[in-house]
Protein backbone atom coordinates (compact mmCIF):
# COMPACT_ATOMS: atom_id res chain seq x y z
CA UNK A 1 0.00 0.00 0.00
CA UNK A 2 1.33 3.44 -0.89
CA UNK A 3 1.99 6.07 1.76
CA UNK A 4 -0.95 8.15 0.48
CA UNK A 5 -3.35 5.20 0.56
CA UNK A 6 -2.13 4.11 3.99
CA UNK A 7 -2.52 7.58 5.50
CA UNK A 8 -5.94 8.16 3.92
CA UNK A 9 -7.17 4.84 5.27
CA UNK A 10 -5.91 5.67 8.74
CA UNK A 11 -7.33 9.18 8.78
CA UNK A 12 -10.70 7.99 7.52
CA UNK A 13 -10.81 5.58 10.48
CA UNK A 14 -9.51 8.15 12.99
CA UNK A 15 -11.40 10.06 15.62
CA UNK A 16 -12.28 12.75 13.08
CA UNK A 17 -14.66 10.28 11.40
CA UNK A 18 -15.19 7.23 13.59
CA UNK A 19 -15.60 8.86 16.99
CA UNK A 20 -19.16 10.12 16.80
CA UNK A 21 -18.88 12.99 19.27
CA UNK A 22 -15.73 14.28 17.52
CA UNK A 23 -17.30 13.91 14.07
CA UNK A 24 -20.27 15.92 15.32
CA UNK A 25 -17.92 18.70 16.45
CA UNK A 26 -16.33 18.69 12.99
CA UNK A 27 -19.76 19.03 11.37
CA UNK A 28 -20.87 21.81 13.75
CA UNK A 29 -17.69 23.72 12.92
CA UNK A 30 -18.58 23.60 9.23
CA UNK A 31 -15.51 21.57 8.36
CA UNK A 32 -15.54 18.98 5.57
CA UNK A 33 -15.97 15.44 6.82
CA UNK A 34 -12.75 13.44 6.85
CA UNK A 35 -13.58 10.82 4.25
CA UNK A 36 -11.40 8.97 1.73
CA UNK A 37 -12.89 10.95 -1.15
CA UNK A 38 -12.27 14.28 0.54
CA UNK A 39 -8.71 13.41 1.52
CA UNK A 40 -7.89 12.18 -1.98
CA UNK A 41 -9.11 15.37 -3.63
CA UNK A 42 -8.43 18.11 -1.04
CA UNK A 43 -4.66 17.54 -1.12
CA UNK A 44 -2.67 17.26 -4.33
CA UNK A 45 -0.41 14.34 -5.16
CA UNK A 46 2.53 16.72 -4.74
CA UNK A 47 1.45 17.45 -1.16
CA UNK A 48 1.11 13.76 -0.37
CA UNK A 49 4.60 13.15 -1.80
CA UNK A 50 5.95 16.01 0.32
CA UNK A 51 4.22 14.56 3.36
CA UNK A 52 5.82 11.17 2.75
CA UNK A 53 9.32 12.62 2.37
CA UNK A 54 8.84 14.72 5.51
CA UNK A 55 7.56 11.85 7.62
CA UNK A 56 10.53 9.72 6.57
CA UNK A 57 12.93 12.59 7.30
CA UNK A 58 11.47 13.06 10.78
CA UNK A 59 11.70 9.35 11.52
CA UNK A 60 15.32 9.22 10.37
CA UNK A 61 16.42 12.40 12.17
CA UNK A 62 15.02 11.32 15.53
CA UNK A 63 15.80 7.60 15.17
CA UNK A 64 18.34 7.72 18.00
CA UNK A 65 16.01 9.48 20.44
CA UNK A 66 14.94 7.76 23.61
CA UNK A 67 11.79 5.69 22.95
CA UNK A 68 12.08 6.23 19.17
CA UNK A 69 11.17 2.57 18.71
CA UNK A 70 7.65 3.19 20.07
CA UNK A 71 7.06 6.43 18.15
CA UNK A 72 4.82 6.46 15.07
CA UNK A 73 5.04 9.34 12.59
CA UNK A 74 2.41 10.18 10.01
CA UNK A 75 -0.06 12.83 8.91
CA UNK A 76 -1.96 14.82 11.50
CA UNK A 77 -4.90 16.91 10.32
CA UNK A 78 -5.18 20.29 12.04
CA UNK A 79 -8.49 22.13 11.59
CA UNK A 80 -8.86 25.80 10.74
CA UNK A 81 -8.61 27.46 14.18
CA UNK A 82 -11.28 29.95 13.14
CA UNK A 83 -13.73 27.04 13.03
CA UNK A 84 -12.36 24.58 15.58
CA UNK A 85 -9.64 25.93 17.85
CA UNK A 86 -7.71 23.03 19.31
CA UNK A 87 -5.66 25.36 21.53
CA UNK A 88 -8.65 25.64 23.86
CA UNK A 89 -10.62 23.10 25.92
CA UNK A 90 -13.35 21.28 24.06
CA UNK A 91 -16.97 21.22 25.14
CA UNK A 92 -17.67 18.29 27.45
CA UNK A 93 -19.89 16.64 24.81
CA UNK A 94 -16.97 16.36 22.39
CA UNK A 95 -15.22 13.96 24.77
CA UNK A 96 -18.26 11.69 25.15
CA UNK A 97 -17.06 8.95 22.82
CA UNK A 98 -13.40 9.52 23.61
CA UNK A 99 -13.72 9.12 27.36
CA UNK A 100 -17.04 7.29 27.71
CA UNK A 101 -19.05 10.23 29.05
CA UNK A 102 -19.33 14.01 28.58
CA UNK A 103 -16.23 15.28 30.36
CA UNK A 104 -14.87 18.78 30.80
CA UNK A 105 -11.22 19.30 29.96
CA UNK A 106 -8.94 20.55 32.71
CA UNK A 107 -7.41 23.80 31.46
CA UNK A 108 -5.08 25.94 33.54
CA UNK A 109 -6.57 29.41 33.27
CA UNK A 110 -3.12 30.97 33.45
CA UNK A 111 -2.41 29.66 29.97
CA UNK A 112 -2.25 32.32 27.24
CA UNK A 113 -4.06 32.05 23.90
CA UNK A 114 -1.41 29.75 22.50
CA UNK A 115 0.79 29.88 19.41
CA UNK A 116 -1.30 29.84 16.19
CA UNK A 117 1.14 27.58 14.36
CA UNK A 118 -1.49 26.63 11.80
CA UNK A 119 -3.36 29.82 10.81
CA UNK A 120 -6.91 30.19 9.58
CA UNK A 121 -7.61 29.87 5.89
CA UNK A 122 -7.65 26.17 5.05
CA UNK A 123 -10.32 23.82 6.42
CA UNK A 124 -7.64 21.21 7.13
CA UNK A 125 -3.86 21.41 7.10
CA UNK A 126 -1.64 18.36 6.88
CA UNK A 127 1.21 18.20 9.39
CA UNK A 128 3.94 15.57 9.42
CA UNK A 129 4.42 14.67 13.08
CA UNK A 130 3.87 12.05 15.76
CA UNK A 131 0.51 10.35 15.28
CA UNK A 132 0.83 7.45 17.72
CA UNK A 133 0.18 7.52 21.44
CA UNK A 134 3.85 8.14 22.33
CA UNK A 135 6.35 10.71 21.13
CA UNK A 136 10.11 10.51 21.64
CA UNK A 137 11.75 11.70 24.85
CA UNK A 138 14.24 14.50 24.15
CA UNK A 139 14.66 16.13 27.54
CA UNK A 140 12.97 18.88 29.49
CA UNK A 141 11.47 22.10 28.14
CA UNK A 142 14.65 23.94 29.14
CA UNK A 143 16.94 21.38 27.51
CA UNK A 144 14.96 21.38 24.28
CA UNK A 145 14.70 25.15 23.92
CA UNK A 146 18.42 25.59 24.75
CA UNK A 147 19.61 22.96 22.26
CA UNK A 148 21.35 24.05 19.05
CA UNK A 149 19.02 24.35 16.04
CA UNK A 150 20.78 21.51 14.23
CA UNK A 151 19.47 19.08 16.83
CA UNK A 152 15.90 19.77 15.77
CA UNK A 153 16.17 20.97 12.17
CA UNK A 154 14.72 18.67 9.51
CA UNK A 155 14.45 19.61 5.84
CA UNK A 156 15.65 23.09 6.78
CA UNK A 157 12.87 23.60 9.35
CA UNK A 158 13.25 23.79 13.12
CA UNK A 159 10.71 21.25 14.32
CA UNK A 160 10.46 22.88 17.75
CA UNK A 161 8.34 25.73 16.35
CA UNK A 162 5.30 23.43 16.02
CA UNK A 163 5.75 21.60 19.32
CA UNK A 164 2.67 23.46 20.46
CA UNK A 165 -0.67 23.08 22.16
CA UNK A 166 -2.65 23.49 18.94
CA UNK A 167 -1.15 20.36 17.40
CA UNK A 168 -1.52 18.26 20.54
CA UNK A 169 -5.17 19.28 20.83
CA UNK A 170 -5.72 18.10 17.25
CA UNK A 171 -3.79 14.90 17.91
CA UNK A 172 -6.05 14.07 20.86
CA UNK A 173 -9.15 14.51 18.70
CA UNK A 174 -7.67 12.55 15.81
CA UNK A 175 -6.80 9.74 18.22
CA UNK A 176 -10.48 9.16 18.94
CA UNK A 177 -10.62 6.48 21.61
CA UNK A 178 -6.89 5.75 21.31
CA UNK A 179 -5.69 8.76 23.24
CA UNK A 180 -2.08 9.89 23.37
CA UNK A 181 -0.40 10.46 26.73
CA UNK A 182 -3.17 8.55 28.51
CA UNK A 183 -2.94 6.62 31.75
CA UNK A 184 -4.87 3.75 30.14
CA UNK A 185 -2.00 3.16 27.69
CA UNK A 186 0.65 0.63 28.74
CA UNK A 187 2.82 3.60 29.70
CA UNK A 188 1.61 7.01 30.91
CA UNK A 189 3.28 10.04 29.31
CA UNK A 190 2.80 13.76 28.84
CA UNK A 191 3.73 15.90 25.86
CA UNK A 192 5.76 19.07 26.32
CA UNK A 193 5.10 22.15 24.19
CA UNK A 194 8.53 23.85 23.84
CA UNK A 195 7.14 25.94 20.98
CA UNK A 196 5.10 27.82 23.56
CA UNK A 197 6.79 30.25 25.90
CA UNK A 198 6.95 29.88 29.66
CA UNK A 199 4.03 31.14 31.73
CA UNK A 200 4.89 32.32 35.23
CA UNK A 201 8.16 30.43 34.78
CA UNK A 202 6.35 27.18 34.03
CA UNK A 203 6.22 25.03 30.92
CA UNK A 204 3.11 23.86 29.08
CA UNK A 205 2.23 20.24 28.53
CA UNK A 206 -0.74 18.04 27.75
CA UNK A 207 -1.82 14.69 29.11
CA UNK A 208 -4.89 12.51 29.74
CA UNK A 209 -5.01 11.64 33.40
CA UNK A 210 -7.73 10.57 35.82
CA UNK A 211 -10.22 10.40 32.98
CA UNK A 212 -9.71 13.95 31.71
CA UNK A 213 -7.82 15.72 28.95
CA UNK A 214 -5.51 18.16 30.72
CA UNK A 215 -3.71 21.27 29.49
CA UNK A 216 -1.18 21.93 32.22
CA UNK A 217 1.72 23.99 33.51
CA UNK A 218 4.68 22.40 35.23
CA UNK A 219 8.38 22.56 35.94
CA UNK A 220 10.46 23.50 32.87
CA UNK A 221 13.38 21.33 33.98
CA UNK A 222 11.36 18.11 34.21
CA UNK A 223 13.07 15.76 31.76
CA UNK A 224 11.96 12.36 33.02
CA UNK A 225 11.19 9.55 30.57
CA UNK A 226 7.46 10.32 30.68
CA UNK A 227 8.14 13.77 29.19
CA UNK A 228 7.68 13.45 25.42
CA UNK A 229 7.59 15.78 22.43
CA UNK A 230 6.16 15.72 18.91
CA UNK A 231 8.54 17.14 16.27
CA UNK A 232 6.39 18.59 13.50
CA UNK A 233 6.50 20.19 10.05
CA UNK A 234 3.47 21.65 8.26
CA UNK A 235 2.89 20.25 4.77
CA UNK A 236 1.77 23.20 2.64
Amino acid sequence: MSFKAEQIAGLAESGWSRCESVAEAVARAGLPAVTPDHLATAFSDDLWETAERTVLALRDHFASARFADETTYGVLLVPDPGRLDTRRPMAAAVRTDQLGAPTNDVFDERLPAGVPGIPSGRPWTMVATVTGVYGPSLGSHNQITAAPPTSFTVAGIDTRALMIRQLWGARVLQGGRHLPDCESNPRWTFTLFPGEGLTDGQAESGTVLKGKVRFRLGKPDRGIGSARVAPAIAVT
